[in-house]
């Protein structure tokens, strides 16, 4: 089965940098590949992608280095199962706050005798490799979002779940859930303090933690802090980016 370049890079104590798709394009998917992220997250959560754009943007990724992961709109063994057999090597689940969700999300994603994932690899066996069904339980990757205070006070509980791998911390809905406004960068105390603890108490647990970031200096603070996979950029936001960067040094030199 073929590696997923994740967890290589975790066991060399290294930090996976990860940017988030929302455009539901399969070029735009490609050209990001071709850019060298060492993960892709296509988010069906939040961003404007459908499920006829899923396989055509998982194609374009794999056809690249780039480890191809998918952000599933909620727990729900239908989605987590498809996304997979379309061939995601990790998904990430939203609002993961309890033990209780935390199994559910590794036994939706796992073959049985661990879990009670259907067996019909349609696509994965073409990315993955013939001996899929083998392998996959031990080489996709799977990440429970904490983003809510309930998460907060069930985190031991949740980590120590068997065959969970990651967590992701959502520092935008946690902000929230903990009484302030939305931010990705610069937190509230409250929700900085929190995301200390998440990060502590994960790699008490072995589990690699990753986060949410609004800029890449955020990112790499947060890398310097011992976080194992975070998240740099999105596509739509690096375009913007772009084009005012562009449109700001043609109209600052119309007068000269």
């Amino acid at each position: 089965m073929r590696e997923n370049r994740l967890r290589s890079i975790w066991q060399r104590g290294d930090t996976a940098v990860n940017a988030w798709l929302t455009i539901g394009s399969s070029f735009a998917a490609e050209l990001m590949a071709q850019q060298g992220w060492d993960a892709l997250t296509i988010d069906l959560q939040h961003g404007v992608i459908d499920d006829h754009a899923l396989v055509p943007m998982l194609q374009a990724i794999g056809s690249t280095a780039a480890v191809p992961l998918v952000r599933v709109p909620w727990l729900e063994p239908g989605i987590l199962m498809k996304t997979l057999d379309a061939g995601a090597y990790g998904v990430i689940c939203p609002m993961v706050n309890t033990r209780e969700d935390a199994q559910k999300l590794v036994a939706f994603t796992s073959y049985a005798p661990r879990g009670m994932r259907s067996h019909g690899p349609a696509r994965a066996t073409l990315y993955g490799g013939p001996d899929y069904f083998a392998h996959a339980n031990d080489t996709i990757v799977r990440f429970a979002m904490i983003e809510s205070a309930q998460a907060l006070d069930n985190l031991d509980a949740i980590l120590s779940v068997a065959g969970l791998d990651a967590i992701y911390i959502g520092p935008s809905d946690l902000s929230i859930s903990l009484g302030c406004a939305p931010a990705f960068d610069e937190l509230a105390p409250v929700v900085a303090q929190a995301v200390e603890h998440i990060l502590a108490r994960a790699r008490h647990h072995g589990v690699v933690a990753g986060i949410h970031n609004g800029s890449p200096q955020a990112a790499l603070a947060r890398s310097a802090m011992g976080f194992r996979f975070v998240t740099a950029g999105t596509d739509a936001r690096l375009l913007a980016a772009g084009s005012q960067r562009i449109l700001t040094q043609m109209r600052g030199g119309q007068g000269d």
